[in-house]
């Protein structure tokens, strides 16, 4: 085999091992963002969307409502659009604005969010009081 051939398959290799690490597993070390409670009560957290969600994981409390603020700065169509599979809530996302999501009053759990295509990722962490 030639050398440039090696050099290819080899690269090639090394992009692929780094693409299934960042999507599938560097994520999951990262410390969940506490939401902060308003006076009223609602849990509140703004996430950038921007190449990815961050942060990618949010901290709730359990039994209160909550509001995400996704603040999309980006035309990626991958990113115009927020699922949320456990809450049945699929949400547009327009690009360079804010859009807020409520949600109900959460059981303690993980939830995950992810883009229309289910590229970028995120989750919620919500714990008992």
């Amino acid at each position: 085999m030639e050398p440039s051939k090696v050099v290819v398959a080899v690269a090639g290799l090394a992009a692929i091992v780094w693409v299934n690490w960042y999507f599938f597993l560097a994520e999951g070390r990262k410390a969940a963002v506490a939401a902060k409670v308003g006076a009223t009560g609602l849990q509140q957290v703004v996430i950038r969307v921007e190449g990815g969600y961050a942060p990618s994981r949010v901290r709730l409390r359990a039994g209160q409502p909550a509001r995400l603020v996704f603040d999309r700065r980006e035309d990626s169509s991958c990113s115009e659009e927020v699922v949320f599979p456990a809450f049945g809530i699929r949400r547009f996302l327009p690009a360079h604005q804010r859009t807020g999501i409520d949600l109900p009053a959460t059981a303690a759990g993980a939830y995950e969010f992810t883009c229309g295509m289910g590229m970028l990722r995120g989750s919620l962490v919500v714990e008992d009081a």
